[in-house]
């Protein structure tokens, strides 16, 4: 069956990837064929994937599902056949779906691969307006059938997914209502649509001026590299254009944004849901009190943030932080310089505690069969990505440049491709690991990579302060900053249920007021800080963000499981790998030795964070600043 959550993930994806391109002289047709991804063994050109794309487009979904559609009531050999059906069309349009998403990226401005990869995202949105009705039509059998279909031996591959749909029964409408729901669903979509076209698109920065008044271009790609640089005029006049930008335009964004959160409203109340945190997290069986656990630790352990601002304020000798110095090292970068393959062995390396059969495999995707496409080249897409499919190698898009950030990168994504590849394991139905645990395994690779580093740099200061730096502000971006944005979006879908309106003074007091709360005394704002919200376009994504904090906090737990035991902690990490979706993420974690229905994990972290903060500390009067 076609879900929301994988539908949505592919749109989501193409609308974070329209324009973001990197504007390099090479052009890919110069790339060195080894340095490049090898998309052949999916599909060996063009062509040939057309005339797969023809054949789908042939199928008449309608009439194919009609006699399922019409029966009475299903038998569980039909309810299988059905599935099985199901199943095949997605899996065979997820195929043709990965290979144009990936050969757009290489090269955004290619027309026809943008083409034909709308053309599969449209043919995505008709399966799922035309499957709408299965999961209904399977409720409507009387409790007695629904009890036969799970202890049917026909049916026994599908019997999570039929134990997870008998739970949502209270929350799934008959068929014409959720056929309704997903013909809604291109129409719904347009504020982060129309978000993401003028964020991506239309919005264009002026140019801004260093202390030695030489001009930089700002795009959102150089933006974080300009707030990391020692020159505060520079990273000053880098944040107050591109937040201006933003605040002239802060009553259409709140009214997109307001748009977003009215569509998750409508529909967590046509599914009879008390909430909209409840609508977005039962599905995946998770409690809203982990959502709101997780707000409640941050703030009873708020402290920690608040010495690491002081400490960074003093390190930066100024007055008090401004919201220009919170990405600026606190210590000087000590630069040390990674070729790919250098940066592969380290990664490797760092990857042996977790077996033989992990490190080989990994080591064969990296190095032989070409998951990997390695550097920038004109129109390649910015940043970085594992994406893949049942019937493709969990493929990698790096931007490599040999810094130290771009060896963590590798180890981020090699993460997401193991996962992705062990998952496999699986039936196809079960392939798909859910969202709240896929930042588990990329964190957990960057930690292994941050021990053998550290290990390694125990006798050069520099090396080993910048290290720490980079962990502490992972930690604060990825726990604490997102853990903030959590609390934003909660207050936001409350105000929707409230029908409290979402105007933009609303949304920039707001977002000051967390702002003060979560940076302290030694943080002084910028008016321009208040509309930082109008530029996330995470917000949009229902719930999203506070996956990142939970899943470094699950990674942190694991990886110190795994490093500091024996064979049973390492099996039971890579029988959570092998999992996929097999079972609810919180069951998964808990396989793995994390309970995520606690504060633990997440108050392991911060004391983690401030033993990293104490040796930064004693380091600082050790290096030349």
């Amino acid at each position: 069956m076609v879900t929301r959550f994988l539908l949505f993930s592919i749109i989501a994806l193409f609308s974070q990837s329209l324009i973001q391109a990197n504007d390099m002289s090479i052009h890919r047709s110069e790339q060195q064929i080894a340095d490049t991804w090898d998309l052949s063994p999916m599909y060996a050109s063009l062509s040939e994937w057309q005339k797969d794309f023809d054949q789908e487009s042939t199928i008449d979904y309608a009439s194919l599902f009609a006699p399922y559609k019409n029966a009475e009531t299903l038998r569980p050999v039909q309810l299988r056949e059905l599935l099985d059906l199901s199943c095949d069309l997605e899996r065979r349009l997820e195929k043709l779906y990965t290979w144009t998403h990936l050969y757009h990226d290489q090269d955004i401005a290619d027309d026809t691969y943008k083409t034909a990869y709308l053309r599969v995202v449209n043919r995505f949105q008709t399966l799922s307006e035309q499957t709408s009705w299965i999961e209904p039509k399977i409720l409507e059998h009387t409790p007695e059938q629904i009890q036969g279909f799970l202890q049917s031996p026909e049916l026994k591959s599908y019997t999570i997914i039929l134990e997870r749909l008998v739970r949502l029964k209270p929350h799934t409408l008959p068929s014409e209502h959720e056929n309704l729901l997903a013909l809604s669903q291109r129409a719904t979509s347009t504020g982060n649509q129309a978000f993401s076209s003028l964020n991506d698109a239309d919005f264009q920065f002026a140019d801004v001026e260093d202390s030695n008044g030489e001009k930089h271009s700002l795009t959102h790609g150089t933006y974080s590299v300009m707030l990391r640089n020692t020159d505060r005029t520079l990273r000053e006049n880098a944040f107050r254009t591109l937040h201006n930008k933003y605040k002239r335009y802060e009553n259409t964004l709140a009214e997109l944004l307001n748009g977003q959160i009215q569509n998750h409203l409508f529909h967590a109340r046509a599914r009879k849901y008390d909430s909209c945190l409840e609508a977005a997290l039962f599905p995946k069986n998770i409690p809203p009190s982990v959502y709101r656990s997780l707000i409640e630790t941050v703030h009873k352990n708020i402290h920690v943030l608040h010495r690491y601002i002081e400490i960074k304020k003093d390190a930066l000798k100024v007055d008090y932080l401004r919201p220009w110095d919170l990405y600026v090292p606190i210590v000087p970068e000590k630069k040390a310089f990674y070729t790919y393959e250098e940066a592969v062995q380290t990664v490797l390396t760092a990857c042996q505690p977790l077996g033989l059969e992990y490190h080989d495999t990994l080591k064969k995707g990296l190095l032989e069969k070409r998951w990997v496409d390695k550097y920038e080249n004109k129109n390649k897409r910015s940043g970085a990505y594992s994406s893949g499919c049942y019937d493709s190698a969990p493929y990698m898009l790096l931007n490599y440049k040999n810094l130290i950030r771009d060896l963590f990168t590798l180890a981020h994504e090699a993460g997401h491709s193991m996962h992705s590849e062990l998952s496999k394991t699986q039936p196809y139905q079960y392939s798909h690991y859910p969202i709240f645990v896929a930042e588990v395994a990329s964190t957990f690779n960057e930690e292994l990579v941050a021990q053998e580093l550290l290990h390694q740099a125990k006798d050069d200061t520099g090396l080993k302060a910048t290290l720490i730096n980079q962990k502490l502000e992972d930690i604060r971006s990825t726990l604490f900053r997102q853990t903030m944005f959590a609390e934003f979006e909660l207050f936001l879908h409350e105000c929707a249920e409230q029908n409290i309106p979402i105007t933009p003074k609303l949304l920039n007091d707001k977002y000051l007021e967390l702002n003060r709360f979560y940076f302290g005394e030694a943080f002084e704002e910028d008016p321009g800080i208040a509309s930082e919200w109008a530029r996330i376009p995470h917000f949009y994504y229902n719930f999203y963000v506070y996956q990142y904090a939970t899943g470094i906090s699950a990674a942190h737990a694991l990886a110190d499981r795994v490093l500091h035991g024996g064979e049973p902690e390492r099996e039971s990490y890579l029988k959570f790998l092998r999992g996929g979706g097999s079972l609810f993420p919180i069951d998964l974690l808990e396989r793995a030795g994390v309970d995520m229905n606690s504060g633990e994990p997440v108050e392991k972290t911060i004391t983690l964070f401030n033993s990293l903060l104490d040796e930064l500390e004693a380091l600082l009067p050790k290096i030349d600043r």
